[in-house]
């Protein structure tokens, strides 16, 4: 597997825009998760982003709330979702980056979280509650762990944050493309393209959009704008969430396909 700078490198140098989903660990179960992951990658996902559930994730809408809630009440654990990525990373081309917030990796200690989460194979991080302050105890250790830290710029981020947030970023900066939570929305704000020329003015680092993005025609709608990556969150999770398992992968598969061919047009 390519490490996730080296992904996004690599696409935008054949002038691709990445298609990025997220699920959440052990919801339904971690061997729909495992089975999702395949399916992903096999049906046009270039990076996977995999969430860890947490009992208060903040930045999570209803949809990715009640699949954390789920996958919990399920007995998931970090410990599981690593054992997880362990069996499946070797097979996968997509890098998989591992979504979860700062108290974890606290308990852990941060260098031991790291070495685990590299061992397992994992090639990404997003820490959305980690301030940008404090962002440095994470950095450097990340990035001697071969661990890309993605940082996310907010529609209300100030520009001389942007900039800074920009220069710290490894792998891509994550644009949140709405004020709030994750969500499935049915128009995505034209602010986003504003936010990506703000962007575009002060780092030359890949650039995905995220929140929000429910429909193939957003995505090719945020590719045109200039995006370097579309990240799809909740819509996944809602798809796999419903029916039986075998029926929400169907539907993940005909979903991630559309995306794929949407942002190869």
């Amino acid at each position: 597997m390519n490490s996730v700078s080296g992904c996004m490198k690599a696409l935008r140098d054949r002038g691709q825009c990445a298609l990025i989903p997220f699920i959440t660990a052990g919801d339904p179960d971690l061997e729909t998760t495992e089975k999702a992951l395949y399916i992903l990658d096999r049906n046009g996902a270039d990076l996977i982003e995999l969430g860890v559930p947490y009992s208060d994730p903040l930045a999570d809408g209803p949809v990715i709330q009640a699949a954390a809630t789920r996958a919990l009440a399920k007995g998931t654990k970090l410990e599981h979702v690593l054992d997880l990525v362990k069996r499946v990373s070797p097979d996968l081309r997509a890098p998989i980056i591992l979504f979860t917030y700062y108290n974890p990796i606290l308990n852990r200690g941060i260098e031991t979280f790291l070495k685990q989460i590299a061992e397992a194979g994992v090639k990404g991080l997003v820490v959305p509650d980690l301030p940008l302050e404090e962002m440095e105890a994470l950095l450097k250790p990340a990035a001697a762990a071969g661990i890309d830290v993605t940082l996310l710029v907010a529609p209300t981020t100030p520009q001389e944050r942007i900039a800074a947030i920009a220069a710290q970023c490894q792998g891509f900066i994550y644009l949140v493309s709405v004020t709030g939570v994750t969500g499935v929305r049915t128009e995505v704000g034209s602010r986003v393209q504003d936010l990506l020329m703000e962007l575009r003015g002060v780092t030359d680092k890949p650039i995905g959009v995220g929140f929000g993005i429910s429909q193939p025609s957003q995505a090719r709608q945020i590719m045109e704008w200039g995006a370097d990556a579309v990240i799809v969150g909740s819509a996944f999770v809602k798809r796999l969430a419903e029916g039986e398992p075998h029926q929400g992968l169907e539907a993940v598969e005909t979903f991630c396909r559309s995306l794929r061919a949407a942002l190869s047009e």
